[in-house]
């Protein structure tokens, strides 16, 4: 069976993580990475809501998962790769990493075997397919409730 290396925050799940997930699980074996705390700071500028401990837990209990691991400090791929010796690293549409210089990297350490495959399509059949989505809109009910409770005061 084919090993699938799939890497992400995985901060709040949401559809577009279980479609990721299921789609790896339909080619093979399923390695998910949990980006460190420290890691998703470097990348997206802000700490992950939910903290890394609790994003594996979770992770480790979804079905289509085989195996999770907690990335490293600074996010070294070639060192995941190195040690779980994946046949196919999956990329979802959103993630900022570019196939080519994963290429190039796979290339220099002489993993060519290594399949690259990226997920074009965003998944969108429900409303909130994103955790940006989910956080804008738990914002925006929260501030409307405070603007609620301020306008019954008058």
């Amino acid at each position: 069976m084919r090993k699938v290396l799939v890497a992400g925050t995985w901060d709040i799940i949401h559809p577009g993580h279980i479609a990721l997930l299921s789609k790896a699980k339909e080619i093979g074996q399923v390695v998910v990475i949990v980006a460190r705390d420290s890691t998703v700071k470097r990348i997206k500028g802000r700490e992950p809501i939910i903290p890394e401990d609790q994003r594996l837990m979770v992770i480790r209990n979804l079905k289509q998962v085989d195996e999770a691991l907690l990335g490293y400090e600074g996010e070294d791929l070639m060192r995941i790769v190195l040690n779980i010796k994946p046949d196919i690293i999956l990329l979802g549409p959103n993630q900022p990493t570019s196939e080519d210089e994963i290429r190039k990297r796979l290339d220099q350490e002489g993993l060519k075997h290594i399949q690259i495959i990226r997920l074009h399509e965003l998944y969108e059949e429900y409303k909130f397919c994103s955790t940006s989505a989910i956080i804008e809109e738990i914002l925006r009910r929260y501030c409307q409730r405070l603007i609620d409770q301020k306008l019954s005061r008058l």
